[in-house]
């Protein structure tokens, strides 16, 4: 059985705007995966909902979402680590007929008063029906990220 932290929670209410970004209200949008309510139904849904995850510390849903053959044993939270933000920049395959897709994000967050951002190209797979999450996918030759 995964274990994680079981940190405090940042305050978000079901009434509160979602905080990946879309035009409803997290009840409505992520708090439904993260309940169990539904699961998403593309990569981006499936992006999205994690970073809310990550937004609320529910590591459950994280893991539960996370591909079994790189999903980690446990997650912890940095208690000094605040999601700000989330931008998609492109998605690839994902549709109700593809197995595979990407979703290329940046996410924002601030750490201890600095901003920074993560930049990743995901690779997600259907898994008994279900998108997950794999990992990131390889760089090209002389790209870099930025922060």
């Amino acid at each position: 059985m995964a274990r994680y932290s079981a940190r405090r929670q940042p305050a978000i209410t079901d009434s509160a705007p979602c905080p990946c970004g879309r035009e409803a209200t997290y009840r409505d949008c992520c708090g439904s995966f993260h309940r169990g309510e539904t699961t998403a139904p593309t990569p981006e849904r499936l992006m999205r909902s994690r970073y809310s995850a990550f937004v609320v510390h529910d590591a459950a849903y994280l893991l539960r979402t996370w591909h079994p053959a790189t999903r980690p044993a446990d997650l912890d939270f940095d208690p000094d680590q605040r999601w700000t933000g989330l931008e998609i920049l492109g998605t690839t395959g994902g549709s109700a007929f593809h197995s595979e897709g990407s979703v290329e994000f940046v996410a924002h967050y601030s750490e201890r008063g600095h901003a920074d951002s993560q930049h990743e190209n995901s690779r997600f797979l259907r898994d008994n029906g279900q998108w997950v999450y794999v990992s990131p996918m390889p760089e090209p030759d002389g790209a870099a990220r930025t922060h």
